[in-house]
This record gives C-alpha cells, sequence and structure tokens, in this order.
C-alpha cells in the first residue's frame, strides 16, 4: 500500500499536472469569473493552442483536453473550449523549469508570451513584421496602392 501512496504524489503523474484554463488569462474575464493574472498582463481570448504552443517552446509537457470547460465560464463557444495539462515538477518534485515554479508563474509567463506568437502578430495587422525588415515596409505600401 505504501508504494501506492508515493505514487499518488508523485507530481510527474498526469493527474497531478495543473490544468490552465484559457480563462484565467482572459483580459475580458473578471476575476469572479476566473481570470487569475492582472488585466494589465492577460490576453483577449487567448485559446487553448496557444497555450499548448508557449508551453511546447518553453520545453514543457502538455497535454491538450479540448473538451474540458472551465465550470464558470458562460461562453460556450467551441472556440474557447478545451484546457491544457502542463507538467510543471519533476518526479522528485523540482520545478521542470526554474524560471517556472508554479501555477502563477506559468499563467504569467504565458500570457506574456502569447502576444509574441507569429499567429498573432499577423492578426495585428503584420505590425511586428513590416518592423523587421525597413525595405519591406516600402514595398508592401507600394502593392497596397496599386
Amino acid at each position: 500500500m505504501a508504494h501506492h501512496m508515493s505514487e499518488d504524489k508523485n507530481p510527474s503523474l498526469k493527474e497531478r499536472w495543473i490544468c490552465v484554463y484559457p480563462t484565467y488569462i482572459n483580459s475580458r474575464k473578471t476575476i469572479p469569473e476566473g481570470r487569475r493574472v492582472p488585466k494589465s498582463k492577460a490576453i483577449e481570448n487567448p485559446t487553448v493552442n496557444e497555450i499548448k504552443d508557449i508551453c511546447n517552446a518553453a520545453g514543457l509537457q502538455v497535454i491538450v483536453e479540448p473538451g474540458k470547460l472551465y465550470p464558470r465560464d458562460t461562453n460556450r463557444d467551441p472556440l474557447f473550449r478545451g484546457r491544457v495539462r502542463v507538467q510543471l515538477k519533476n518526479e522528485d518534485n523540482t520545478p521542470v523549469k526554474e524560471q517556472l515554479p508554479n501555477r502563477k508563474s506559468l499563467f504569467l509567463y504565458i500570457s506574456e508570451m502569447i502576444p509574441k506568437l507569429k499567429t498573432r502578430q499577423q492578426k495585428q495587422g503584420g505590425g511586428a513584421e513590416s518592423s523587421a525588415g525597413g525595405q519591406d515596409k516600402g514595398k508592401k505600401k507600394k502593392n497596397k496602392k496599386r
């Protein structure tokens, strides 16, 4: 039996991974609705895929559970459904990533990184791309005028 106990406490088991709902970092949500980060840091309508991409890029293990709905979420839009399970701790309870020791730090990290995703930058009108190469800017403008 004792052996079984220690397995339950093993933080690297998938059941022990923390859950990240998009609601946690959604700037359109209030704290009573489930937002967990300051509004100034939150993101407008983040998706599970964005959260997954950020965690993957950070080198964290993730599982997307697309059917899961945040209990307090009134928005039944399938686009915003789902949650991401993330492994934050190794078997010996050390953080997988030192800079992400707990869920709060993870939520803040995700909200910081989502705006840097290429997909987000395109949605904002490709502003980020054009600043990369000064010469492209002129070309793009000329094309539009044609």
